[in-house]
Formats: structure tokens, C-alpha cells, sequence
């Protein structure tokens, strides 16, 4: 991945801002306005390990001709919120939490990999909350092959025998210390390594070990807002009949293709921006449709 990033084109990137969440603490922000002020807000959820930019600079100007684009750092990672833990429900909440904060009317909110999971979870913990939802790069469950049960049992396993160290004042400053990081993305290389080093080891530990207790297939049937499924046709990370599988779960649900691996949201960009766009378009026009009943 880091070798990878050499390739990583230049662009323009937004400013971002600190945002205070009563209660849960405080994450770097990324708000584009949209077109006017009226402009249906979307928020787009980060892949493990990675930023909020860092997933999606390819996309948010794009986006931003249409919508209010909304990006922030998920808790341990980035410049987000800093925890004693991290789960997959915490990350849901903050995202509800930041919807709150921004005064954000039923937003779709979209997410990659780690990001479509706490996309599911944002429905499932507050429904009414959101108006629609973009899973790119999802799956309902892991543990499905012997080899995903071996690893994530032992990162469990792992994270609880590690989890005093994890919360020691070595680990919180470190996390701080990236946290605090003002960086100056004059260099699109240099900038796409320390955003995908302002996240701890520690951090990428802890969101796989929840992740790999992600099971939402019994309630998937459930989600009654608008949704789209962002297929990555040449995933070996997880499959695009897992993919797909989901799509068939969630009613009405689309299914938008787009030929590229794991990281295509950023390493094969030109493949996954275009079925992106088409699935956040069709889930924006399916929720205006609602609202207008």
C-alpha cells in the first residue's frame, strides 16, 4: 500500500476544521457547502486504517457540484476522536453525533469498506435518523472462510490480552501526537503517507478486531431507506458475490459496478468515481422521492 501510494495523482484538497462532540470528543472535518444552501448533505465514511480524505479526495470535489459533502476521521484513526476503545457501534453513534452538530437533514450517508459497516450500523442503531445509505466495498459478516475465523478469533483474542497497554499514556500520545499533525499538502505523495501514517497500528487493531464481530445479515431485510451497493468487481479482499449478496437482502437496494480491487477508491479511481457518483445520484433522487410524498 505505501509503495502503492507514489502513484497517488496531485489534486486540490479542502480545508478542514476541529469539531467538538459533547460528550465523545473531537475529530478533523472536512465540510464542502454543495451549490447552495439547500443542497441534500452526504457523509462519507473512511476504510480502515485510512482518513477521511485520504479514502474519498478523489470523489468530494465531484460530489460537491451536487451536495454538501461531509468527511470526517473515524475514532483512532487520523485526527479522530480518542478513546479508551474503538467499536464499530461507538463509530456509528459519532457519525449520528456529527449529523446533530451540523444541523444535517436526513443525509445519505456513504460508506467504503470499514466505512460501509458503520454505514450499516448508522441505520441500525438510529433509524430514523439518516435518508439513505451507499455501501461500497461491504460485507454483512466476516468469519466466513476457516482462514477469516482464524485471524480475527486471534486479533480478538490479541486486542483483549493487549488491552491495558492499549489504553496506556504511551499509546494516547502517540495518537495525540498524529492527531496534532497540521499538514501541508504540497507534496500529494508525501501527504498520502502521512495521512496513512497518522493512524497507530494500535488503532487499524482495534477497528479489525471489532469489525470481525460485524454480523448484520439477520436485519438486513430490515432497512427501509433508500440504498445502493457499490460492487468492486475485482475484490479479493471480499468477494463480489458477498457483495452482491447483500444487495439481494436489502429491499430495493441497487447495484452499481465498478471494475476495480479493494483500494480502487483511490489506486483505480477513474474505475470506482463514476459507478460511486451513479450510485449516490440514484440513492439522493430515490430519497427526494420520498420526501415528496
Amino acid at each position: 500500500m505505501l509503495r502503492e501510494l507514489v502513484d497517488v495523482p496531485p489534486v486540490t484538497l479542502p480545508d478542514g476544521r476541529w469539531l467538538d462532540l459533547p460528550g465523545r470528543g473531537r475529530t478533523w472535518l472536512t465540510d464542502l457547502p454543495g451549490p447552495d444552501p439547500d443542497a441534500p448533505a452526504v457523509i462519507l465514511l473512511h476504510a480502515v486504517g485510512c482518513t477521511g480524505l485520504l479514502t474519498w479526495f478523489p470523489v468530494v470535489e465531484r460530489l460537491a457540484e451536487r451536495y454538501r459533502v461531509v468527511v470526517f476521521d473515524q475514532r483512532w484513526h487520523g485526527r479522530g476522536i480518542v478513546s479508551e476503545h474503538f467499536s464499530v457501534r461507538d463509530c456509528a453513534d459519532d457519525v449520528a453525533a456529527v449529523a446533530d452538530a451540523l444541523d444535517l437533514v436526513a443525509p445519505v450517508v456513504a460508506g467504503y469498506s470499514m466505512g460501509s459497516i458503520v454505514a450499516q450500523r448508522c441505520w441500525r442503531q438510529h433509524p430514523e435518523r439518516f435518508g439513505g445509505l451507499v455501501l461500497a466495498a461491504t460485507t454483512d459478516h466476516f468469519r466466513t472462510t476457516g482462514s477469516e475465523r482464524v485471524f480475527h478469533q486471534g486479533m480478538e483474542v490479541g486486542m483483549g490480552a493487549l488491552r491495558t497497554l492499549s489504553r496506556s499514556r504511551t499509546i494516547s500520545t502517540a495518537t495525540r501526537m498524529t492527531a496534532e499533525l497540521l499538514l501541508d499538502p504540497t507534496d500529494m505523495h508525501e501527504w498520502a503517507l502521512a495521512q496513512f501514517r497518522s493512524t497507530s497500528p494500535w488503532a487499524v487493531a482495534q477497528a479489525v478486531a471489532s469489525l470481525g464481530r460485524h454480523h448484520s445479515t439477520p436485519w438486513l431485510s430490515r432497512i427501509d431507506v433508500p440504498t445502493a451497493v457499490v460492487v468492486t468487481t475485482k475484490d479479493r479482499v471480499l468477494s463480489p458475490a458477498r457483495q452482491r449478496a447483500i444487495a439481494a437482502r436489502i429491499p430495493g437496494a441497487t447495484v452499481h459496478e465498478a471494475p476495480c480491487g479493494h483500494a480502487g477508491c483511490v489506486l483505480q479511481a477513474d474505475s470506482f468515481v463514476p459507478a460511486f457518483l451513479e450510485a449516490v445520484d440514484t440513492t439522493m433522487g430515490r430519497r427526494a422521492s420520498r420526501q415528496r410524498r
